[in-house]
């Protein structure tokens, strides 16, 4: 049976959290794959998809690092953007075809605020037809490009901001601070909708991932004079940033055995109970992550192997 213990390789690149600011164009994959060509790391993956013509932060988890992707997937992330009013797209994105054009009525500051509060707080919103969800088992994007009619459930997801202004051309500025699950396109859609002329979104830059900032991310560029001069390595950050809103508990050296060979240990410090905490040593070494029960025992959820 395959230990439930992640194990270092020496042929390893390094473990960490990478933060690339992506250029239009690529897809997600396209970064990944530049990621793990320049640092040498092939297990790589990033922690919540953009989509092409979008740019901004992507969060690339390398090595071990990639058994966080998931807990940054849950990180409220943070968008602006552009809209375009009056024409709808089949991909409520500028890179779908026409399907509809409709006037655009006067719009001014009051009615933007008021539609902006439709959609805040917990909502509940339909996928774009050209979305990754699931349908029986296949991709939605995949069945609208077969021509397929594509039917999505609406569902709950939470708007904490939602910030409109006009700008010239019919269009709008969008600032959104979102919760996971969140399609700044499907807002755009609904947005336009609501004012009656429909709409699309026509640019989209993320700014935020939890504590994760695109003003920290490197440009491919960057990181391609980084590789060329050996020195790749230092772009990354250390795996446990991608938890550092979560509590840590912090383990003795009879503890720190004990997880590291999945067993349960009382924490040597007062934590309170957690789902997933950080677990270090006394010397400061990050040993993964801890479920935490009331009586401050901690049970060994993702081990992490230096």
């Amino acid at each position: 049976m395959r230990s439930a213990v992640a194990r270092k390789r020496a042929t390893d690149g390094p473990d960490g959290i990478l933060l690339v600011d992506k250029p239009a164009g690529w897809t997600s994959h396209d970064v990944v794959a530049k990621v793990r060509r320049l640092l040498g790391q092939p297990r790589a993956g990033h922690a919540g998809t953009l989509d092409p013509f979008a740019t901004g932060l992507l969060v690339v988890c390398l090595g071990q690092a990639t058994r966080l992707a998931g807990y940054v997937m849950t990180h409220e992330k943070v968008y602006e953007g552009e809209i375009v009013l009056g024409v709808t797209t089949d991909t409520a994105d500028c890179e779908g075809a026409v399907i509809a054009r409709r006037p655009v009525p006067p719009v001014d500051t009051v009615t933007l605020e008021r539609v902006a509060g439709l959609f805040t707080g917990v909502i509940a919103q339909t996928p774009p037809a050209y979305s990754a969800v699931k349908v029986a088992g296949q991709r939605a994007y995949d069945l609208a490009r077969q021509g397929k009619s594509v039917e999505l459930a609406a569902r709950p997801v939470e708007v904490f901001e939602l910030r409109l202004a006009l700008l010239a051309g019919d269009r709008l500025r969008i600032h959104v601070r979102c919760g996971p699950g969140t399609y700044v396109r499907s807002l755009a859609r609904d947005i336009g909708e609501a004012l009656g002329c429909g709409g699309h979104l026509a640019r989209l830059r993320r700014l935020r991932s939890g504590r994760f900032r695109v003003e920290d991310a490197w440009a491919i560029p960057e990181l391609e004079r980084l590789a060329g001069e050996g020195r790749a390595g230092e772009a990354t950050l250390p795996a446990d940033e991608a938890l550092l809103d979560h509590d840590c508990a912090i383990l003795g050296t009879p503890g720190r055995e004990a997880f590291l060979h999945g067993n349960v240990h009382s924490a040597g410090t007062a934590v309170r109970p957690a789902a997933a905490a950080r677990v270090y040593g006394t010397d400061g070494a990050f040993l993964g992550v801890g479920a935490v029960d009331a009586s401050g025992r901690v049970q060994p959820v993702k081990v992490f192997r230096a």
